[in-house]
């Protein structure tokens, strides 16, 4: 187990310095679903909630939280991203909406954090939009898929 980097010596919280890390080309896959009740999906379906279209809004809201992860994860680097895609695959059984976030850069630090503010937001999204006629939708299983670049090498979940 590697030692937690986001300490200085009297135990308080720093961000790291990555002044010396080389500049590698990052990619970072996360993904998440959110659980509703069949209604609620075809709705999504049919595109007949209030509120508009739900995976066209948290498509977006995907893309800006990915941008703005430095914003809200108080010890994240501001990143020039350089690619941003979020997908989305509606399930019948069990009744869900898969979420996959797929972020890049050329940069000194990873975007992982970057993938996984994307599908969190994105899930957010959907619930709100949809909170008017499901409110025990559930977000689950959020997690990395994949990550590449940088000193650490290359991830893949094993599922």
């Amino acid at each position: 187990m590697a030692e937690l980097t986001h300490f200085n010596e009297q135990g308080r919280a720093r961000m790291v310095d990555v002044t010396e890390k080389a500049v590698t080309h990052r990619r970072a896959v996360a993904a998440g679903e959110i659980h509703m009740a069949p209604e609620t999906l075809q709705n999504i379906k049919d595109g007949t909630l209030k509120k508009g279209d739900v995976l066209a809004v948290a498509q977006v809201a995907g893309i800006q939280a990915a941008k703005h992860n430095w914003e809200l994860i108080p010890m994240c680097h501001p990143l020039p991203l350089t690619g941003i895609d979020i997908t989305f695959a509606l399930s019948d059984s069990p009744c869900m909406v898969e979420i996959q976030a797929a972020v890049t850069c050329t940069g000194v630090t990873g975007v992982e954090m970057e993938a996984l503010t994307a599908v969190s937001v994105a899930a957010l999204t959907i619930y709100d939009m949809c909170k008017a006629v499901q409110k025990d939708m559930r977000i689950e299983n959020i997690r990395l898929l994949s990550k590449s670049g940088g000193k650490s090498g290359d991830y893949q979940i094993k599922e």
